[in-house]
């Protein structure tokens, strides 16, 4: 059986009026993409570093309500800027409010802009993974607690490559792995990776491999895939949102079936 190819693309929330977003959003949704991910920072990444910018959960409660079809979330948001128990209560509301097409994207965090100008401390990088160590088990408790339940067993995915702490996590916890780096890097952590999940009882294939791409299918799909990548995300920005790119691994997607 051929595995499920699924294209994604990550609405950068920056450099743009919202009703530009809110625009791209739609034509995305009509493009046949699968997922529409939003990411969680205060300010721009790129560009102009005070230039327009918007707040991520904020956002995923106006897309579940504008959104029919795709599955949104976070790619990723920052285990850091919010209490586990909250956050896991506003995922499972926009679990609500969406019918069951939210995915919990998180990470440990890394931009340090974002935690001096919001007062929040920085730490290490040790530190954060710890945190979110911690999180995790928090956030699936309070979904099991809440009234109402989640619609659904919230997919989790969890962003990052960190081989001792992070992949165990991934292991633990995660639906989903998104990674950065090339198919060298890919490969080699998706192995221990592996390993991981060897090690706590898990399954490796319950785990979906996701990457971000940023050339045309041709050049790259082929070896993502067999290499076992299934998730492909583009990202776009501000404020024209150009789709092309998106259409292209649709129409790649499409003609794999």
């Amino acid at each position: 059986m051929k595995p499920r190819i699924r294209i994604a693309v990550q609405l950068q929330p920056q450099h743009a009026q919202y009703a530009q977003i809110r625009d791209a959003l739609a034509r995305a949704e009509e493009a046949g993409v699968d997922v529409v991910f939003t990411w969680d920072h205060f300010f721009p990444l790129y560009g102009a570093p005070d230039g327009k910018h918007f707040e991520c959960w904020t956002v995923l409660g106006a897309w579940a309500e504008q959104t029919s079809r795709v599955e949104i979330g976070a790619l990723v948001t920052c285990n850091s800027y919010r209490n586990p128990d909250l956050l896991a209560d506003m995922a499972r509301t926009v679990d609500h409010i969406s019918g069951g097409r939210l995915i919990l994207g998180i990470g440990s965090g890394w931009c340090e802009k974002d935690y001096d100008e919001f007062g929040y401390e920085f730490g290490t990088a040790g530190s954060r993974i710890a945190d979110l160590g911690r999180a995790l088990p928090r956030i699936a408790a309070r979904w099991a607690h809440g009234n109402p339940p989640p619609t659904r067993q919230i997919p989790v995915l969890i962003g990052g490559g960190g081989e001792r702490k992070t992949l165990r996590l991934v292991a633990q916890h995660a639906d989903v792995w998104h990674t950065f780096g090339d198919l060298d890097v890919l490969t080699r952590k998706s192995a221990i990776l592996d390993e991981h999940c060897a090690a706590v009882g898990r399954d490796p294939g319950q785990i979906e491999r996701s990457v971000g791409v940023a050339s045309r299918p041709g050049a790259v799909a082929g070896p993502l895939v067999a290499a076992g990548v299934t998730l492909f995300t583009v990202g776009v920005g501000g404020p024209d949102y150009d789709l092309a790119l998106v259409r292209d691994w649709v129409a790649w997607r499409d003609a794999q079936d």
